[in-house]
């Protein structure tokens, strides 16, 4: 109880946070001063005025610049930008992990927005090499989404939007972990991928979304952030709640595979659960909408027990 009484106070200390960080590091755009940032690998980028043509490397990317008020200065994108829906009809510089370097460099950015976590490190680096702008964006919690949807408002001269878009999700998770702070926690399952057997790890930011609802990642202290595992491994621990995202938006098959072992507690109380990937998969605001979905899940599977 004191780890998750812990766990709500960090959460609502998310509200607070915005004085404080990396993003802070980041200057008006009054007068003729830079517009300075620091961004996810603790890299300093300075622009003389507020982006205009700017292109996003991941379709988390993509809906961050959006969300901060800067989606009318996206003129490139990669594939499986599809949120939102003015995003799709983007021009398209290939993909998250094979760009597509001189379809990109025709748009004439002022500002590349690259994926640190996913795009080739030497593909960004030559980037560089060229002398474009690269801001290296590696969201990975709620208050870091929060600090990114700031710094990106100041890079593309829409900060008041940036801004408020921050506060809303610091005041929604904050909510959501007062809701929840006395909750009974609930084992949880997360399957991320069919084949290989993924899930994630408690550093992932769907298992604290998970923790903020009162479920417990039964896979939290595996070492890698997307660990595979056994089957097995998964029957052996027993999950109460079994939750994934499919191969898409509408696609649930791969929870009836587990129906083949009906002596799960998941199965057995049919706490089998599907979520749109989207909501969950991707490090941006509605990461909060698919963390609500995700409390839902676990509100039924106490109403079962």
């Amino acid at each position: 109880m004191i780890i998750r009484r812990s766990l709500v106070s960090a959460s609502i200390g998310l509200v607070l946070s915005a004085l404080t960080g990396a993003a802070m590091a980041s200057s008006s755009p009054d007068g003729d001063e830079d517009i300075c940032v620091v961004d996810d690998t603790e890299r300093e980028l300075c622009l003389a005025a507020p982006a205009e043509r700017i292109v996003a490397l991941s379709p988390s990317v993509t809906e961050m610049l959006f969300a901060a008020g800067a989606g009318e200065r996206v003129v490139g994108v990669v594939s499986f930008s599809d949120y939102p829906e003015a995003a799709r009809s983007l021009p398209q510089v290939g993909s998250y992990d094979r760009l597509d370097l001189e379809s990109l460099l025709a748009l004439d950015p002022d500002l590349v927005v690259a994926w640190a976590g996913g795009n080739p490190g030497q593909q960004v680096e030559r980037l560089d090499e060229l002398g474009l702008p690269v801001f290296r964006s590696d969201a990975a919690n709620f208050e870091q989404i929060a600090t990114t949807l700031e710094r990106f408002g100041r890079l593309a001269g829409s900060a008041d939007t940036g801004d408020t878009a921050a506060r809303e999700l610091r005041e929604s998770v904050a909510a959501l972990g007062e809701r929840y702070v006395d909750a009974a926690p609930v084992e949880v399952f997360y399957q991320v991928w069919e084949q290989p057997l993924m899930t994630v790890n408690g550093e992932h930011w769907i298992s604290r979304a998970l923790s903020l609802c009162g479920g417990v990642n039964l896979f939290a202290d595996e070492a890698p952030l997307v660990p595979r595992l056994s089957r097995e491994a998964v029957l052996a621990a027993d999950p109460e709640v079994i939750i994934t995202g499919g191969m898409g938006k509408a696609d649930s098959t791969w929870l009836d595979a587990w129906r083949q072992w009906p002596q799960m507690t998941a199965v057995v109380r049919d706490n089998l659960y599907f979520i749109n990937p989207d909501l969950v998969q991707r490090a941006t605001p509605r990461l909060v909408e698919g963390t609500r979905t995700l409390c839902q899940h676990l509100d039924s599977a106490r109403e079962r027990r």
